[in-house]
This record gives C-alpha cells, structure tokens and sequence, in this order.
C-alpha cells in the first residue's frame, strides 16, 4: 500500500494542474483510480475560458463522510528545481502540489478505496475562486443524495483538527489613465487618482492590526490579514500609466462583522474616483469544539482542535454538510519553492481517513 500510495501521490505532482490551466489531465488520473464508485463529472469552464471538473464520487449508502481536496496548484513561482518531478528522497515527496494537495488527495483516495462506504469531492481552482467547491455546492446530484453528516477537508494541518478557518473578500481597485510619452505632457497617470485611496487602505490596515475592537483571539494572529498588491500592468517608466490596479485580500473569521469594513472600502473608492470590484467568498466555516464532527476528529486524531488564518473550501462545502480540516504536511511549506511532504505521513492519513469513514459511533452520527 506504502508504493501505491507513494507512486499515486508522485503522478499526480507530474501533472501540471496550476489554476491558470485546464486539470482534466489530472482528473482523469484520478477517476481512472475509482472503480466500484459511481461517479459524476461536473465540467464548467472558468472566467478565463479554460477548462475545468470537479468529481464527485460514492459507494455504499448515505449518511457518512466525504473526504475532499483539491487538484489545483499555485503558480510555480520561485522554484530552482523542477516543479513537476514528482521526486522521492529519503522518504519525502517533492514537488509543486505535493503538500497542497496532491498528496493529501492521494491519501484520501487510497482510504475510500478500502471502505465500504465512501464519498470522495475532488475540487478544482481553490486556490483562485473556489470554482470546484462551488459547482458541487450548487449542482452535486450525487453529494446530495450522499446525505453527509461531516466533510474531511484535507488541507495541510499536520493531522490535528481544525474547526474553523477565516474567509476573504476579494477587492480590485482599478484606476484608469491615458498613455502617452511621459515627457509630453499628453498622458494622464492612472496612479495619481489611485493614491489617495491606497492613502486609505493604509489606515484600514493599521486599524486592523491595532483596534482590539477587530481581532479575534481565537485566531494566530488575533487580527486579520489584509495584503496589498498593486500593478502597473508592465507599463515602462517613461510612459504616462494607463491601467492601474491594486488588490487586495481581507481575510476575516466568523466573530467579525466585515460589513463596515465594505462599506469602508466602498466609499474610499467613491472619493478617489477609482473602480471598486468585490468578490466574496463564503461565510468563514466554524464548527464549536462540542460538534459531534469535531468531537470524532479529536477522538481519533488523538489532537485538540484549533483554527486556522487560512482558508479552504470548506468556506464553500460548509452547504453540503458541516467540515472538519484535517490533512497531513505544514501549510508552512504550501506555496512555498520548497514543498514537500513525507511519506509517512500520507500513511499516517490514510489510516486516519479509513478510521473516519468506518467509524460508526453512534454520538457522532
């Protein structure tokens, strides 16, 4: 089972299945591995035009527990080595995706593959939009007849359970100008307008770090992340800017009302004449540490729950049933040149997911 497992996870990291291009390569790897389930192709093609599914499988009857990742990567940014080669050295896998979360599906692909009753939802583009949760969220005919009392999303915790995660809002400030020879006079730069609103952003992210008023101590850190990215769009410095772009993502847990900080935003954006976009992801996805999902994880992980600053699709899949995040591997090596995730511990997982799937205690039921 060690070598299946191993060489299962390593095939997968081969497949190039980074946001930005189609993962039907990867998902057929994957579908040609669930024999004995049924299964439902959700196809839907992203914003981009590209490509994508999301796979629902089951076998056995209804009221159990699915186990979910997804195929998705970050972009290979910073990586000396190659990305996609799927090494093993000393007992580590090493590669994009690897821990985040080819491996992990991996694993939860070997553990359904031995229980009786299983359900597997293998997402897509979470690291973007969520677009995979969401189409089984909204159009899984299978999920639902499934009727799951837990979810396992089995992002990277180092196999404790983690009950709760913050979610973001999406924000793209877009400020237009009009390109010209910089010396000309001629040219209107879009920054000019953009920089009082980013005066702005400024004193919303000194806000949320120092007002107690917005954090919550529940979470490390206790205030939310709110990260800036600005784009000129590869304009030259001797050109008037005519395309300028900041965004950023605000990530915040389920105590906090973000609703004034929308409006916040809204208004900076009014003032300084620039184009405000906003996409919400869903509601951040808490389950109290008496859950009875929660109360089986700690049972048989043998670890306390906690939460998280990160996201999941669990933010999205929280509408099929409750979710518990529980995956082998660091989040400290995710979207990291250097990722990688040991054998051992995708062992350790699959043993952890075949006992989720076959446990029937009846005060977790």
């Amino acid at each position: 089972m060690r070598n299946s497992l191993a060489g299962l996870a390593a095939e997968l990291v081969r497949l190039d299945s980074r946001s930005s291009v189609s993962n039907l390569s990867v998902a057929e790897r994957i579908e040609a591995e669930l024999g004995g389930f049924e299964v439902e192709r959700l196809d839907y093609t992203d914003a981009q035009g590209v490509a994508k599914r999301a796979l629902v499988a089951h076998r056995g009857g209804p009221g159990g527990i699915a186990l979910s990742g997804h195929m998705d990567t970050v972009p290979e940014t910073g990586w000396a080595d190659d990305p996609w080669s799927g090494a093993v050295r000393d007992g580590v896998l090493h590669g994009l995706g690897s821990c985040d979360m080819k491996g992990p599906v991996a694993a939860c692909i070997l553990a359904a593959q031995e229980a009786p009753r299983a359900t597997l939802l293998i997402t897509t583009d979470e690291e973007t939009t969520k677009g995979g949760a969401r189409v089984i969220a909204e159009r899984s005919e299978l999920a639902r007849a499934a009727k799951l009392r837990g979810i396992v999303v089995a992002e990277p915790t180092e196999l404790a359970p983690v009950r709760g995660h913050r979610s973001h809002i999406a924000f793209t400030a877009t400020s237009r100008g009009v390109q010209a020879h910089s010396s000309t006079g001629r040219g209107v730069n879009a920054n000019w307008a953009l920089i009082p609103f980013l005066a702005e952003l400024r004193e919303i992210h000194a806000m949320l770090r120092e007002d107690p008023a917005w954090h919550d101590a529940a979470y490390d850190p206790p205030f939310s992340d709110f990260n800036l990215v600005l784009d000129n769009h590869g304009t030259a410095v001797n050109v008037s800017v005519p395309l300028a772009t900041a965004r950023v993502k605000f990530r915040y847990s389920r105590r906090l009302d973000a609703s004034p900080l929308l409006a916040r935003m809204e208004a900076a954006a009014q003032r300084a004449g620039v184009e405000l976009e906003v996409a919400r992801e869903g509601l951040p996805p808490e389950l109290p540490a008496d859950h009875p999902l929660i109360r089986q994880a700690v049972r048989l992980a043998g670890r306390e729950a906690s939460t998280v600053p990160f996201g999941t699709d669990a933010s999205i899949l929280q509408d099929v049933a409750p979710c518990v995040i529980l995956g082998p591997g660091s989040i400290a090596l995710a979207h990291t040149p250097r990722e990688h995730v040991a054998l051992d511990a995708l062992e350790a997982a699959r043993d952890l997911y075949l006992r989720l799937l076959n446990d029937n205690d009846t005060e977790t039921a």
